[in-house]
């Protein structure tokens, strides 16, 4: 991390107060929710009846899974990558590469996709991103990917359902 960029977060975590931590509103992208179907809100209840116990913790308690545990890592074809909540389309195939991390990566998402917090839970801020029509945690973003945008969308395999080029995608969920 840039020293620049580490007296900014610093910064900002000493101006913040301690209620400000937790509850913070989501940036947007640019783009609206009804244009991707409008966000979808769900009980707690009825997430858990529609994901797997691991992919809930991911999406909805913001647990990561353990690095080199995702199939999507070896993806190599192409297609694109959707929320596995709301089934979302999140990421094409075309920006994802190989980080080193142990974690699917991209350099950019889908334009309008995510909205993306300050995370506290490693005392540095470091930048959150969940779907924007789900509000499902997906990982988060770091500023040394490649170019041509120089981020790195870290992504837990888990948030992710991966659909081949030539596969029709899933209807968003309602």
């Amino acid at each position: 991390m840039r020293r620049r960029e580490w007296l900014e977060r610093a910064l900002a975590l000493a101006m913040m107060p301690a209620s400000g931590i937790t509850g913070l509103a989501f940036a947007r992208q640019s783009g609206s929710s009804s244009e991707l179907g409008g966000e979808l809100v769900k009980s707690k209840a009825e997430w858990r009846k529609l994901l797997s116990r691991e992919a809930y913790a991911v999406l909805f308690d913001e647990d990561t899974e353990r690095a080199f545990t995702s199939p999507h890592n070896n993806e190599k074809r192409p297609g694109t990558y959707v929320c596995t909540a709301c089934f979302l389309p999140l990421f094409s195939s075309k920006t994802k590469y190989d980080s080193g991390t142990g974690w699917p990566s991209f350099y950019e998402p889908l334009q309008g996709r995510m909205g993306t917090k300050l995370d506290f839970t490693q005392i540095l801020p470091r930048t959150e991103y969940h779907c924007l029509r789900c509000s499902g945690h997906q990982g988060h973003v770091f500023s040394d990917g490649p170019p041509p945008t120089g981020k790195r969308w870290c992504n837990n395999g888990l948030a992710l359902r991966f659909v081949p080029d030539g596969e029709r995608l899933p209807d968003l969920r309602t």
